[in-house]
């Protein structure tokens, strides 16, 4: 059965999409940790980060700095926190957090958003990215 990032990919599901490449999607966490949490993964369904083949690996990190750095101008923060953990689901994915402070990347806490300010926020961070890929 095809994880939920996955059926993300194929338009099964909808997103709020913040960058896309052929090989990579990066889009808000709907249960976030901090306004502006990004998720990137590849299209391709691999689960175990370690699995991935060597390029598509630093291409999928390069593709989260590149997203990053876009975040980083949007998100009032001092520094865009990364975090891989792959157990929640079984495809890899980077989380980008904006954070202040280590304690800002703690995944226990969520923050609630609305559709309204999750559609701005991503629309902001998409343009912002849009420049560096």
């Amino acid at each position: 059965m095809a994880s939920i990032f996955s059926r993300i990919v194929a338009g099964e599901i909808p997103c709020y999409k913040v960058a896309e490449t052929e090989k990579f999607l990066a889009f808000l966490d709907v249960n976030p940790i901090a306004e502006g949490h990004v998720l990137c993964i590849p299209k391709e369904e691999i689960d175990y980060v370690f699995d991935i083949e060597d390029a598509l690996y630093n291409e999928l990190f390069l593709f989260a700095k590149k997203v990053a750095l876009g975040m980083k101008k949007v998100c009032p923060c001092i520094k865009i926190g990364m975090s891989v953990i792959g157990i929640d689901v079984p495809h890899t994915h980077i989380h980008l957090v904006p954070i202040n402070k280590p304690s800002d990347m703690d995944f226990t806490t969520h923050v609630k958003m609305e559709k309204e300010e999750m559609v701005a926020l991503s629309e902001k961070i998409a343009k912002s990215v849009e420049a560096l890929l």
